[in-house]
């Protein structure tokens, strides 16, 4: 099989209502090709099946020739700084030839009955990305919603951290812009599933981008969970709750009950312990392919749980808590030159010089 060196453009997927062609070209050879997504170059080759593939990872990868694309704007917050925000992202988008469309719930709360509208389902199945303005929680809601389409987001930061949506407010123009030109990552991560078990029937179940925590419940007291892994007993604690966290989210709750970081690119999952009893109780990372099984033995309290803060349900003595990696992933696209590293030396104030490296 010939392996050809390919440089890459734009890694949106193809419009279902578009069918337009995407052009591959290779060395002198130009092939027609039509697909759902393209990633960035490397090795490629031409299988029998006649999907251009990268030799390294065997993922999809196109290039895109049609210039004109579909992007959705999507919000959850409305300050003024937002709404202008929405307005000059879509001036610039269309000036340039592309299609803006704004996500209903977004159209509606800013009054413009005059923009073409989506509702996220339609985004995950039409759009080629998702500009999402607001906070990390934005962000997360968003991107649960989104996950099953696998349309890539583009996070605008409006909020206080920004672990997520990185493109600061104020130069999100000459950013879109070098990224229509092909000057960015792409970034994959996985989300949790979580059912909740009672006498054998599934009562509850929702995803969760950050973590699933159970928790004790109101007032004092602790809740006695038992844990096992793969059908193998971890240990039963006593503490005032578990969070079970993803690799984006072990820079959230889980960080503040003395979790470790995760690099996002990692397959694991992350158990953080809330005030547990015993003090030899630490975090544990485990495989993301792995099925964890919390049951509630006892709590002074109704306990519940948690699917990133933004669901809930109450839980009853000898609920079953099941959790595994989602089939699901999320495609974050971020500027040329973005790096994790850079994230958190930022967010966190690595970056501060002491008094000693200043010469004082």
């Amino acid at each position: 099989m010939q392996g050809l060196r390919c440089s890459s453009m734009w890694p949106f997927k193809l419009s279902r209502s578009d069918y337009f062609t995407a052009k591959i070209i290779l060395i002198s050879e130009a092939i027609s090709a039509e697909g759902s997504r393209f990633f960035e170059g490397g090795l490629i080759k031409r299988p029998k099946t006649g999907v251009i593939c990268n030799l390294s990872s065997g993922k999809p990868i196109l290039i895109m020739q049609s210039k004109q694309r579909i992007f959705a704007l999507v919000a959850r917050l409305y300050p003024d700084s937002i709404v202008l925000s929405l307005g000059e992202i879509a001036k610039f988008l269309t000036a340039a030839g592309h299609v803006v469309v704004f996500e209903t719930e977004t159209a509606q709360s800013i009054a413009r009955p005059d923009v073409p509208t989506m509702s996220l389902e339609e985004i995950g199945s039409k759009a080629d990305a998702a500009i999402v303005l607001g906070g990390d929680g934005t962000m997360l809601g968003i991107s649960r919603d989104l996950a099953p389409y696998s349309v890539p987001i583009i996070g605008i930061n409006h909020g206080r951290l920004g672990f997520m949506a990185d493109i600061p407010l104020n130069r999100v123009l000459p950013v879109l812009d070098n990224m229509l030109k092909g000057k960015f990552v792409t970034e994959q991560r996985f989300l949790l599933e979580g059912s909740i078990v009672r006498e054998g029937d599934i009562i509850y179940q929702a995803n969760a981008f950050n973590d699933i925590v159970v928790c004790r419940g109101a007032g004092s007291g602790m809740v006695d969970l038992r844990v096992t892994v793969d059908g193998h007993f971890m240990y039963q604690q006593r503490s005032d709750g578990l969070i079970i966290s993803t690799p984006t989210g072990s820079t959230a709750y889980a960080l503040s009950a003395g979790g470790p970081m995760l690099h996002p690119n990692l397959g694991g999952i992350l158990l953080v312990a809330i005030a547990p009893h015993t003090l030899s109780n630490r975090p544990i990372v485990v495989p993301d392919t792995s099925e964890i099984v919390i049951e509630v033995v006892a709590s002074n309290n109704r306990p519940g749980v948690n699917f990133d803060s933004q669901s809930f349900a109450s839980l009853d003595y000898y609920d079953r808590i099941i959790i595994k990696r989602s089939p699901n992933t999320i495609t974050f696209l971020h500027p040329q030159g973005w790096s994790f590293y850079d994230t958190l030396r930022n967010k966190l104030h690595w970056n501060e010089i002491s008094h000693y490296d200043k010469g004082e």
